[in-house]
C-alpha cells in the first residue's frame, strides 16, 4: 500500500506558515495578507477554513464563515463583509455559508483541486443544514474585455451566454453557482475585473430555501478556570527564594485545577531586594534584565510540572538591539514559551528606565483556544484590544504595576470597558506591598479581578471574581468561553457584529513589525489581502 499523495482536511493554525507562502504564490499583483489575518480567519470559524495538500506540500486554501441572509445577499466590499481580512464578521447563527477566500496554487492546476475545496464548503453547508452558499467571483478577463461590453453585468450576462470567455466565471458556474448581482467597489485593487465583483450563490437543495428559521446558538459548557494572583512584595535573599514564593501560588492554582495563572507586572522586581546596596533605576533595569534566561526556564518548567499555562507577569529584558522592553513571558503546559512585548511604556517607565516600546501585538495560541497579553498601560489603548479579538482571541489577560488607587482605576475601568465592547473576558493581575530602596516599589495598590462582559449569562456587574485589594492573595473563577459565542451572536448589544466597516476601520502599519505592508500606501485608505471567493 502506498501513501495517499492528496489530502483535502480542515486548516489549523500550525498551517499558517505555509498558507501565507502559497497565497504569496497565487496573489503576485497584490500584497500578501498579513499573517495576523489568516490567524483570525482561522480561529474565528476554524470549520469554514480547508487546505489541499498534494504530495506534502500545502497547494490550496480557502476561507469561509457564516452570515446571515441579509448581509451575505446585500451589495458590500470585501473588507467590510470580512471585517477587514479577519472572518471576525463570522456570525454561529448565519444561515448563509459565505466563501471569502480560494486560491489554488498555479502549479497544480487541472488537479481540480478548486473544485475539490468548493465541494468540502457544500459538504459543510449541507451538514450544518444551511440554505446554500455565497460568494463574490472576480471577473479577470473585464478588463480586456471593457470596451465589447456596456457595464459588468452585460459582461457577466454574455459569459453566461457563452459569447465572451472568463476562466473564473465558468469554473464557477460548472461548480453549480449562479450570478444573481454585480458587486461595485468590491476589490478596489483588482484592477483585472475593474474593482468589481460577481454575486454568486448557490441554493442547498436539502433545506426549504422559503422557510425562515432563526437559528440559536447552543448554550453549551466550554469551561475553563482561570486563577489570578495578587502578589506581595517582599524582601528575598535570592532568587531561588523567589521562585520559591512563584512556585508555591502556581502549584495552588494545579491543585485547583486551573487552566491558566497570571502573575503581576513587573513582578521580578522583589530580586532587587538581594543587592547589597541600593540601585540607580538604570542598574536596576540592567541587573534584572541579567535573570531572563533563569525566570523564562523556571516559568516553563513550572507550567510543565504543574499542567498549567503561566502568564509570567512581565519582566524587564534586554533586546537582541540592545534596547530594554518590558516583556510577558507566557510558558504552556505543553512546553512552549511565547513573548509579548508592553506595546506603550508608561512616561515613568521611559524616564527613568529607558524602556522601549514593543512593535506587535498577537493572539498567542493556548490548549484553551487563542489569547492576548496587555501589559498594564497598554490596556487603555483599545486598537489593541480590538486586534487580539479580530485574531481570535477570547480571555485577555492584564498584567499591571500601580502604586495609587487613581492608577489602578485607570487600568480597571478600562479593562472593562475593553471586556464590554470586544465581548471577552479580561483578567487582571497587581502587585500589593511595599519594598523599601527599591524602585518603583516604594508603595502598591491593587485589586486583581476576573472581568466579563456585562450581558444575561455572566455576573450582573460584569465581575466573574475579584480579590481583596491590597492582600496577598489567589483568586480563581470558572468561565464559559461558550458565553462569549452566544453573547455576541444573541446579546442584548452585539458591539463586535455592529462595527460600521463602511464607516472605520483601524489599519496597521505592517512595517514596523517588520512584515509586508498591506496595498495603499503608507496609511492605505482601503487596504486589504486578496480576497475573492
Amino acid at each position: 500500500m502506498t501513501k495517499a499523495r492528496l489530502e483535502i482536511r480542515q486548516a489549523v493554525p500550525a498551517d499558517i506558515p505555509a498558507i501565507e507562502k502559497l497565497v504569496g504564490r497565487v496573489y503576485q499583483d497584490f500584497a500578501p495578507y498579513p499573517r495576523r489575518k489568516l490567524v483570525g480567519q482561522l480561529n474565528n470559524y476554524p470549520e469554514g477554513c480547508f487546505i489541499a495538500i498534494l504530495d506534502d506540500q500545502l497547494v490550496g486554501y480557502c476561507a469561509t464563515m457564516r452570515l446571515s441572509g441579509d448581509k451575505a445577499l446585500s451589495p458590500h466590499n470585501w473588507a467590510e463583509i470580512t471585517g477587514n481580512g479577519y472572518g471576525s464578521r463570522h456570525d454561529p447563527t448565519g444561515n448563509w455559508l459565505y466563501g471569502y477566500e480560494m486560491c489554488v496554487d498555479p502549479k497544480v492546476r487541472g488537479t481540480r483541486i478548486g473544485r475539490r475545496l468548493y465541494e468540502e464548503r457544500r459538504f459543510l453547508a449541507e451538514q450544518q443544514e444551511l440554505k446554500g452558499i455565497v460568494f463574490a467571483g472576480r471577473m479577470p478577463n473585464l478588463k480586456r474585455h471593457w470596451r465589447k461590453v456596456e457595464n459588468a453585468q452585460d459582461y457577466v450576462d454574455q459569459v453566461v451566454a457563452g459569447k465572451l470567455h472568463d476562466p473564473v466565471i465558468r469554473f464557477q458556474l460548472a461548480n453549480g453557482f449562479e450570478p444573481v448581482g454585480i458587486l461595485h467597489d468590491y476589490l478596489p485593487d483588482d484592477t483585472a475585473s475593474r474593482g468589481n465583483a460577481v454575486h454568486m450563490v448557490w441554493h442547498n437543495p436539502f433545506v426549504d430555501q422559503e422557510e425562515d428559521e432563526r437559528r440559536r446558538v447552543p448554550r453549551g459548557v466550554e469551561s475553563v478556570r482561570i486563577a489570578t494572583c495578587q502578589l506581595q512584595a517582599r524582601a528575598v535573599k535570592d532568587f531561588d527564594e523567589f521562585i520559591g514564593q512563584v512556585r508555591y501560588f502556581v502549584d495552588i492554582a494545579s491543585d485547583y485545577g486551573s487552566d491558566f495563572i497570571l502573575f503581576p507586572e513587573l513582578f521580578t522586581l522583589m530580586l532587587l531586594s538581594a543587592e547589597e546596596k541600593e540601585l540607580t533605576p538604570i542598574e536596576s533595569i540592567e541587573k534584572l534584565s541579567e535573570y531572563t534566561p533563569r525566570i523564562r526556564d523556571a516559568l516553563s518548567d513550572m507550567a510543565l510540572k504543574f499542567n498549567i499555562n503561566i502568564i509570567g507577569g512581565s519582566h524587564p529584558t534586554r533586546m537582541d538591539d540592545g534596547d530594554i522592553h518590558n516583556v510577558a513571558y507566557v510558558c504552556l503546559r505543553d512546553g512552549s514559551i511565547h513573548e509579548q512585548e508592553k506595546i506603550h511604556p508608561t512616561p515613568n517607565e521611559a524616564y527613568w528606565w529607558n524602556i522601549k516600546g514593543g512593535d506587535s501585538i498577537d493572539v498567542i495560541q493556548t490548549d484553551c483556544g487563542p489569547i492576548g497579553v496587555q501589559i498594564c498601560y497598554d490596556s487603555e489603548f483599545p486598537e489593541l484590544s480590538r486586534r487580539l479579538v479580530d485574531e481570535g482571541a477570547r480571555i485577555i489577560f492584564v498584567p499591571f504595576c500601580t502604586d495609587s488607587r487613581q492608577g489602578y482605576m485607570r487600568v480597571r475601568y478600562c479593562s472593562a470597558a475593553r471586556a464590554i465592547e470586544n465581548q471577552c473576558f479580561v483578567v487582571m493581575s497587581g502587585n500589593v506591598g511595599n519594598l523599601p530602596n527599591v524602585a518603583n516599589m516604594d508603595i502598591q495598590y491593587a485589586q486583581s479581578c476576573i472581568l466579563t462582559p456585562c450581558d444575561f449569562p455572566f455576573a450582573r456587574d460584569g465581575i466573574a471574581a475579584e480579590a481583596t485589594e491590597n492582600v496577598e492573595t489567589l483568586t480563581i473563577s470558572d468561565v464559559n468561553l461558550a458565553d462569549l459565542s452566544w453573547a455576541r451572536a444573541e446579546g442584548t448589544v452585539r458591539n463586535l457584529a455592529d462595527r460600521r466597516f463602511d464607516l472605520y476601520r483601524i489599519e496597521w502599519d505592517e512595517d514596523a513589525a517588520g512584515s509586508s505592508r498591506e496595498p495603499g500606501g503608507p496609511v492605505p485608505a482601503r487596504g486589504h489581502g486578496p480576497g475573492g471567493g
